[in-house]
């Protein structure tokens, strides 16, 4: 009724066949954005089983497919997954590079998409990282204070992540370790340059075990390389023999 009034002031003289039509018109797109929907839901299902069965190379031809998505859980999955598959030893330099980029391009989007995403400002300050590895120290130091920030808003949005939480410690552990000709750099580009120290690395990654025990075979490695730096070599045996009895899934795990 509301509709045919709106007809009829504007002049036009609506059929019953025509409202038909008008309310099945609106009945199919309804159900075309709830199919929509349900699609990405079905993406992100399917995404996460093959990232945990360690698929990398099927879970990044799965999601590269929605690289012009406006969803930013399928965007920061992506980012995550081009990462991953620069990670691998059969990557060549050049798809590395190629990839290390795209995976920039992709947590930047998802940020757009949704500023309050705490994955995609995790991946964010990953990928940028990962690029300053490109672009010289001189870019990598620069990009410190941002990197941090992301991490840390991270962990405003989703307190419990214990990787991010873990990526502070690392942050904190390259500071402490920064050799001197890199912290010169750094106090030309900082008026306070940023520092930390192997105390508050160990810090964060038993703040990252205690969040989500044994989650990660690096957390483990970290956790005894800490302690070597601090000379406490019984507490350092015993993380670094629990991150070699890591049951290894992913190449990382190996390496580890």
């Amino acid at each position: 009724t509301q509709v045919l009034r709106k007809s009829l002031l504007r002049g036009v003289v609506l059929s019953t066949g025509s409202l038909l039509v008008y309310e099945a018109h609106k009945l199919t797109s309804g159900f075309a954005e709830v199919h929509a929907s349900f699609k990405v839901e079905e993406v992100i299902e399917q995404a996460d089983y093959l990232y945990g069965s360690g698929e990398t190379e099927k879970l990044y031809r799965l999601l590269v497919q929605h690289k012009n998505s406006d969803d930013a859980e399928l965007l920061w999955r992506l980012a995550r997954s081009s990462r991953d598959l620069a990670q691998l030893s059969s990557t060549s330099a050049e798809e590395k590079r190629q990839l290390t980029y795209d995976s920039l391009e992709y947590a930047k989007k998802a940020l757009e998409k949704n500023e309050s995403n705490s994955a995609a400002h995790k991946w964010y300050g990953i990928c940028l990282s990962d690029v300053g590895d490109y672009e010289g120290i001189k870019t990598k130091i620069g990009n410190a204070i941002v990197i941090k920030e992301h991490f840390q808003r991270a962990i405003e949005l989703n307190p419990k992540d214990a990787t991010t939480i873990h990526l502070i410690g690392i942050w904190c552990y390259s500071f402490a370790e920064m050799p001197w000709y890199q912290r010169k750099i750094a106090a030309t580009l900082f008026a306070t340059p940023p520092t930390s120290t192997f105390q508050e690395a160990l810090r964060y990654f038993h703040m990252a075990e205690e969040a989500d025990p044994n989650f990660y075979s690096k957390n483990l490695l970290f956790l005894g390389k800490t302690y070597l730096k601090l000379n406490n070599k019984k507490m350092a045996l015993l993380w670094l023999s629990k991150a070699k009895e890591y049951p290894a899934q992913t190449e990382e795990d190996k390496q580890v």
